[in-house]
This record gives structure tokens, sequence and C-alpha cells, in this order.
């Protein structure tokens, strides 16, 4: 009886053994090739990733909370870093003046380029050529545009402010009015929304031609076609343009260093052209500061993950998505 019992635990055993194994060899061993060569065509990626992104991250956090000058090693310094950034006034001058030519630029380029790609999606042959002449600008360097908007802008001999003379209005000193300031590095951001314009007009070619044609015949007009079947059915392009705009304006750099801040441009610099990632980059590479060029970096990380988050939940009950159902 005791050797039927035994042997009975065996054969249970030795089924369940062979059952989780069978359940652990499901995949055929084509599956299983497929799966590592995934993974190998993937690792760039990742080791790209883990050593240039999440690698200084997590070293750029670290140093937050340090003192450290690059000519000493670092030590730490709790959240004194923190507290320096509430109380020095620099902060939140650069940041209003990031979030004022945010504020100019998102809005104007998002008008711009739909403008742009809604003239192409007419053109019909030669949208082609004329992709080619918009896009081209996004693939010049924004320090060589900066130059050349900065010749543009100039109040006395700049070739724009000629140009409204010749229609009787007198041009701003683009580069040394305190108000005009971020309206100009604003207009030279614009330059570059050819990317946007590709995107619009691909949105464009995918709304169904049969919704303008039935709201055509419905007596609905050039306005109402616009808002009530183009937007929407663009939205998504929109909303995705919308936030990497506004991720590319608070972490805006090239335009405003080029123009105002380099090595022929110091004497033109002042608090209203003081943007956010200028100052972050003096104290790091001017001051060597960088525990606290760390705490600013992190204090914009915050910054623009709750704005990114905050249009996220706004484009949850705007945005839509052709398959979707209520």
């Amino acid at each position: 009886m005791a050797a039927t019992v035994e042997s009975v635990e065996r054969t249970a055993v030795g089924g369940s053994g062979g059952s989780a194994r069978r359940g652990r060899d499901k995949r055929s061993p084509l599956a299983r090739g497929e799966g590592r060569a995934a993974w190998m065509f993937i690792s760039p990626w990742v080791i790209g990733f883990l050593v240039f992104t999440a690698g200084p991250m997590i070293a750029s956090l670290v140093l937050s909370f340090t003192d450290y000058e690059m000519i000493r090693a670092p030590h730490g310094v709790g959240l004194e870093n923190y507290q320096t950034l509430v109380q020095d006034p620099k902060i939140a001058k650069s940041l209003m003046n990031t979030f004022i030519y945010a504020l100019i630029f998102v809005p104007t380029g998002t008008v711009v380029a739909l403008a742009l790609a809604m003239m192409l999606h007419k053109v019909g042959r030669a949208a082609g050529f004329f992709r080619t002449a918009f896009y081209l600008p996004v693939m010049t360097p924004a320090v060589a545009a900066s130059a050349m908007f900065l010749l543009l802008l100039n109040g006395q001999r700049g070739l724009i402010n000629q140009v409204l003379g010749w229609v009787g209005i007198q041009g701003p000193n683009w580069t040394a009015d305190p108000a005009w300031l971020k309206p100009s590095i604003a207009i030279v951001s614009l330059w570059s929304v050819g990317g946007s314009v590709v995107i619009y007009l691909a949105a464009l070619k995918n709304v169904p031609q049969q919704l303008y044609e039935a709201a055509a015949i419905d007596g609905a007009g050039p306005v109402t076609r616009f808002t009530r079947i183009t937007l929407p059915m663009i939205s998504g392009a929109l909303f995705f343009t919308i936030i990497t705009h506004t991720i590319g304006a608070l972490q805006m750099f090239d335009q405003a260093y080029t123009m105002f801040y380099g090595p022929q441009q110091k004497a033109t610099a002042s608090d209203e052209s003081l943007v956010y990632m200028i100052y972050l980059f003096q104290n790091a590479f001017q001051f060597f500061k960088m525990g606290y060029a760390s705490a600013m970096a992190w204090l914009l990380f915050l910054i623009i993950l709750a704005i990114t988050l905050i249009q996220l939940r706004i484009g949850k009950r705007y945005v839509y998505y052709e398959g979707e159902r209520d």
C-alpha cells in the first residue's frame, strides 16, 4: 500500500513537472529566435537611452543635492540648491520670459504652420516642390538662422524695417527695445515650423472628402467646414505639435544665445532676453555651479512634466481619434 502511494506521488510530481516544463516551452524555437533578434535590433537604442539619457538624468539628480564646481569633488548640501532656487530673483524672471515666449510662439507657430499646410493642400502637382522648400529651413542650424535674423531685425538697417517703411510703417528696434525682444525671438523660431507643416499636410490629406461634400450639400460655408470638419479631423496632429512646440519653447536656447548672449552680442543682453536655459547655461558653464544648474534642470523638468500632463488631460476632451468609440 505504501509503495502504491509512493508511486502515485512520483507520477503526480512527474506530471506536474512535465506540465511546468511544457508551460515554459510554449513558444516555438522560431518565436524564441525572433524574440532574441528583436532585442538585438533594439539594443542600440536601449544602450543609448541608458548611457546618454537615463544615466545623465540620474547623475544630474544626484548632483542637484551637492555643491559641485568641477575643480573640486562634489559634497552634499541637501536641499540648499532648491532653497536657493526659490530665493533667486533671476529664476522667476527667466521663467516668466520663457513662458511669455512660449505663449507667443506656440499659438503663432501653430497658426502659421496650419495656414501654410492648407495652402500646400490646394497646390496640386507642385506640392512636392513647396513641401521641400518649406522643410529645408528645418535643416538649417538654429545658430545660422539666428545670425541671419539678427541682421534682418536690425532696427536701423534691417531689411524687415525697410520693407515696413515702404508701406509707411516705422518698424521697432527689434533687438534693443525690451518690449520687442521676446517677439523677435519668436519670429526667428517661426523659421523652423516646416516640420509641423508636413505633419499638418499629411493630416489634411487623410480627411475624407465625403465629409466636405456632405457639408456643402447641407449648405455649410468654408468657415463652418473648417471648424466642424477640418479641425476635429486633424486635432490629433494639432495636439501632438502643440505639445512638442511647448516642450521646445520651454527649452529654447540657441536663438536667444546667438542673438543676445554670444561673444559679439553680450552688450545687447538684458534681463528681458534672459530665458531659463540661458540662465541655466550661465550657472553651469560660466559660474561653474554644476549642482545649482542640475537643480535648475530638474525644476524645468518638473514644470514641463506638469504642463504636459495638463495638456494630455485637456486633450482627452477635445482630440478626436478615428476609430474611437465613446
